[in-house]
């Protein structure tokens, strides 16, 4: 690896943590010596990059500071590609033409050596079933998560009876081939996916529920992870 990419990588690695990391773990993940990521820590000190910390404790990267874009390594492009990739296929036109418009910022931003990386295929993303037809406006669930705010849908259980529930709207996961909708019921009082192919009408309201709520989401999806392990 070269030393002007050890740096940036450095400084990738501070960024993800918010807690010091020492320079063993540093070490370890670049497959260096300690006295390397020391000696590089204090170029980067001393090229004005905000790190603060000391040998023994760690190191730690203050707010604020960022790296430009395109200082995208090869391997981050990779995953980026696969991430679109998948978004176009397995998401809802207007996420497939976000997906779209983020390769075109990203080729923007880039050196032009490098823009045939976006172009090179190094990874197939298989063709999935094709997803059952969704008649909500995917936009507006997108915002209610995002800020919180709970839904009133119509949706349709496996046997066909409708209802009418109010949601908190947490996430939405891909399955192949449905996309569902994870949420707080407000009817069953718990935690409940909903198939968003079975919502028919949906309405966002004014009304927030709190962050916490995700944080219970949490707890209950690793509970149930640990349950399939056992």
């Amino acid at each position: 690896m070269r030393r002007a990419d050890r740096l940036f990588q450095i400084v990738q690695i501070l960024q993800r943590h918010k807690t010091p990391v020492t320079a063993q773990e540093m070490a370890t993940e670049l497959e260096v010596s300690e006295r390397t990521i020391y000696r590089d820590i204090q170029d980067l000190m001393s090229n004005n990059v905000p790190i603060d910390g000391e040998r023994g404790i760690g190191y730690l990267l203050r707010g604020g500071y960022d790296l430009p874009p395109m200082m995208f390594t090869d391997e981050e492009i990779d995953a980026i590609m696969l991430g679109v990739r998948l978004v176009e296929i397995k998401s809802d036109p207007d996420l497939s033409r976000a997906a779209k418009d983020v390769l075109a910022k990203i080729e923007n931003v880039l050196p032009v050596e490098r823009r045939s990386l976006l172009q090179s295929v190094r990874a197939i993303v298989p063709q999935f079933s094709e997803p059952p037809a969704v008649s909500i406006d995917m936009r507006q669930l997108r915002l209610a998560i995002r800020e919180l705010k709970k839904i009133e849908v119509d949706y349709e259980d496996a046997e066909g009876r409708p209802t009418r529930r109010i949601l908190w709207p947490m996430l939405t996961v891909f399955f192949d081939p449905v996309q569902l909708l994870a949420a707080w019921c407000e009817l069953r009082q718990g935690f409940r996916n909903f198939r968003i192919d079975r919502i028919s009408n949906l309405t966002v309201l004014e009304e927030h529920f709190k962050h916490t709520k995700k944080l219970e989401l949490k707890a209950y999806l690793e509970s149930q992870r640990q349950m399939d392990k056992e």
